[in-house]
């Protein structure tokens, strides 16, 4: 845990990590509250569920647009109008009372969504050493995973408690602290888009972001049916209680997996790491087509999380080593854009299959959407290759010398 305990003595790590931290959480209340606001005003689980898929759909498909903005005008300026637009948006939904309308204000509330965790990534280079990179980003991995896990806890106790409003409202207020203490923050307002190289080749053209958008289709279904093969699964057996066991040891062990990540030696590359546990990715996704919901899934399920958040550590080190310059935020857009939109497409079939079929045959997509994202980075690897490289000592000092000691 040295290293851990090194990075957190570097400059505004503590500030990156705790003003985007409230943000974070809202967005892991966003989904649930949605669902429960517009099941209790409708009385349809069908026009919840589409809402959330609306809403998801719209926020991933502009994902990669919101990200260009930042790429072409920095972060200040556009934090700090997506920041209130969409808490506006939080509390207009939570006043809607009829369906057509709440539909609508959920498909403006995607298009409005701040890219707060895009903003975040490119942060990290600017004020630690290339050395603590590995580190920061499993820092990252493992706050997103905690605001991913107590998100959904906040959100459910709410919307179901005798004040079912305050889920979007709680949702509207820690945005508007997160979002806003973000746009607020020296190191936010002090980065510089970087100046696209002379040859630059776009995103859409650029090699070895294609790969990585075509693994991103494969992983974005397989986890969209699983988010709903899970409760669907639990609900058919008539222990629907089971699914937040089950979400919360994934959320527990992904927390855990990113942090190991972080603690992976320097000297082996980001390309090397990633295919290595993407492969133990691979066996490890096996056994959770053949358990039952219950302590077997727990256990499967947290297993599942835990290697998932370790491959996310260097997943954001090959996209930074391959990226084309001037694309710090567009590039996480875009490839956000179409695996979020795959991922929306998956959790709309994933309820239909597995109640056509099985929910085993849906969770059996999600293990084979893994291998065929292995097996797509594992031929296509030459494309990555910028990442399958060691800093030298030399790169390395000049990381730590332009490292500012300010502490803005």
């Amino acid at each position: 845990m040295k290293r851990y305990r090194e990075l957190f003595t570097i400059p505004n790590v503590w500030v990156l990590v705790l003003a985007a931290f409230p943000a974070r959480v809202a967005y892991g209340m966003v989904a649930l509250a949605i669902f429960f606001k517009t099941e209790q005003t409708t009385g349809s689980v069908a026009v919840a569920g589409l809402a959330i898929g609306i809403n998801s759909v719209a926020g991933a498909a502009t994902a990669g647009m919101r990200g260009s903005l930042m790429d072409r005008f920095g972060q200040k300026w556009p934090l700090r109008i997506f920041v209130p637009g969409y808490v506006a948006m939080l509390l207009v939904l939570n006043t809607m009372d009829n369906k057509n309308a709440i539909l609508l204000a959920a498909f403006f509330l995607g298009i409005t969504a701040p890219p707060i965790n895009l903003s975040v990534r490119p942060l990290w280079r600017m004020i630690v050493p290339e050395e603590y990179l590995r580190t920061a980003y499993a820092v990252d991995t493992s706050v997103m995973s905690t605001a991913g896990v107590i998100g959904p806890v906040v959100a459910t106790s709410l919307a179901l408690s005798s004040h079912p409003g305050s889920a979007l409202s709680v949702a509207a207020a820690l945005m508007a602290i997160g979002g806003g203490a973000l746009a607020l923050t020296q190191v936010s307002r002090d980065w510089k888009p970087e100046k696209k190289d002379e040859n630059h080749i776009s995103i859409w053209k650029n090699k070895a972001i294609q790969l990585l958008m075509i693994e991103g289709c494969f992983i974005g279904f397989g986890w969209g049916v699983f988010d709903v093969a899970v409760p669907a699964f639990a609900t058919l057996e008539d222990v629907p209680h089971r699914t937040a066991w089950i979400l919360t040891a994934m959320g527990l062990g992904n927390i855990i997996g990113g942090l190991l990540g972080g603690l992976v030696s320097g000297k082996v590359s980001a390309l090397k790491a990633m295919r290595l546990t993407y492969l133990t990715w691979v066996f490890i996704s096996i056994p959770i087509i053949f358990t039952y919901p219950g302590w077997s899934m727990v256990i499967a399920g947290a297993f599942l999380g835990l290697v998932g958040g370790t491959i996310q550590v260097f997943y954001w080190e090959v996209m930074e080593a391959v990226r084309p310059k001037g694309s710090a935020v567009g590039m996480m857009g875009w490839i956000w854009t179409v695996e979020g939109t795959l991922m929306s497409i998956g959790a709309a079939a994933g309820g239909w299959i597995a109640e056509t079929f099985s929910p085993r045959f849906a969770l059996s997509i999600t293990t084979f959407t893994i291998i065929s994202g292995f097996m797509i980075l594992n031929l296509g690897r030459k494309r990555l290759a910028a990442a399958d490289r060691i800093p030298t000592v030399e790169e390395d000092l000049a990381a730590m010398s332009n490292n500012s000691p300010s502490t803005k």
